[in-house]
């Protein structure tokens, strides 16, 4: 580790913590305000541009840090493309056909510069290489995690502290496989969101936004592909879904449950998984900390599986798996049908 990368890690807490009180107040000036509607569980309205502080600081760190070249041109250019479009909806409430839109360009610039999945593991005979399916399994990678990290951003402190979980967990395993910038990468993004967590944990000061959570769930899925999934090994393919495990089967499991309801997809309802933990009498601040327990559970299991062998690292992923399916139905997860009013604005899976 050089000194530029450890002025670059001070410097992403730093940016972060310390510009916040005026990106609080530049929130109030230019209407980026979260106000409470009945899919929400904020009471009063709250600034929502904190993801400004945090894409500004993850954006200097990198760039003092690195030589921004290949891959990691397409990681900062298509970063500023998904942050510019989350704030605008912070601001001015897009349409979800124009976020989608705006996430689509990002994935293709990331995609253009070379972050790609080429290859997935086959579980009887090495690997399969991709081929023409390439493109269209990276996008759906990339702006899937992207909404999978918006989705869970529903109270105080979950996406950031959930996405800082993950991000620590992927700097780690990229170490471990020799992907020093990946991961120096995912450890930029964790002192820019620490900078960022005293102000959003329960009682929150400020929210991220779509800006934010965006952002997060953009790079965490581009250093997924950066730095998680380079080995040939066959588990290298679900390391970077058990890191993610939480937002990505929360996601999962509200596809699963709306189309038990027989509701749209796209149709907000008050069921994820932070809404049924506060529905069992739980406090915002113990949902989020036992939210933060489960990943960190998570991300001790793709650890442990970087380093077991195949056979074994796919038991212990059916039990993982198992455990995800029965908990989530005994909590209601798969059939509770608390939908939002009509007339309640839906732009997106996220409820």
């Amino acid at each position: 580790m050089s000194y530029l990368t450890i002025i670059a890690l001070i410097l992403a807490f730093c940016i972060t913590f310390f510009s916040m009180p005026w990106v609080i107040k530049l929130a109030g000036k230019i209407g980026a305000i979260d106000k409470p509607d009945q899919r929400k569980v904020h009471a009063t309205a709250m600034p929502r541009l904190g993801g400004l502080a945090i894409f500004v600081a993850f954006i200097v760190a990198c760039l003092t840090a690195f030589d921004i070249s290949g891959p990691y041109t397409g990681l900062i250019i298509g970063t500023c493309i998904i942050f510019l479009v989350g704030m605008l909806d912070d601001i001015y409430q897009l349409s979800a056909w124009v976020k989608l839109f705006g996430q689509i360009i990002a994935a293709a610039v990331a995609i253009y510069f070379g972050i790609i999945v080429y290859f997935v593991n086959n579980p009887f005979n090495g690997v399969l290489n991709l081929g023409l399916l390439s493109i269209p399994v990276t996008f759906l990678w990339i702006v899937g995690v992207t909404n999978a990290i918006n989705l869970i951003d529903g109270l105080d402190g979950l996406a950031g502290g959930v996405s800082g979980i993950a991000a620590i967990t992927m700097g780690i395993i990229a170490l471990l496989q020799g992907q020093s910038q990946a991961a120096w990468a995912a450890f930029l993004l964790v002192a820019a969101i620490a900078g960022f967590l005293p102000y959003n944990f329960y009682p929150a000061r400020t929210f991220m936004g779509d800006g934010g959570s965006n952002l997060l769930g953009f790079v965490l899925a581009c250093l997924a592909i950066m730095g998680a999934t380079k080995s040939a090994a066959l588990i290298s393919l679900f390391i970077p879904i058990v890191i993610l495990g939480i937002p990505i089967f929360d996601t999962f499991f509200a596809i699963i449950r709306r189309i038990n309801n027989k509701t749209p997809i796209f149709k907000p309802d008050k069921d994820h998984l932070h809404h049924r933990l506060l529905a069992l009498g739980m406090s915002q601040r113990r949902s989020v900390v036992i939210i933060y327990l489960l990943s960190s559970f998570f991300s001790i299991i793709a650890i442990t599986l970087s380093f077991t062998t195949s056979p074994k690292a796919m038991l212990i992923l059916a039990l993982l798996l198992l455990l995800m399916v029965m908990g989530a139905d005994k909590i209601g997860m798969f059939t509770s049908n608390h939908e939002i009013e009509p007339g309640t604005v839906n732009t997106s899976l996220k409820g």
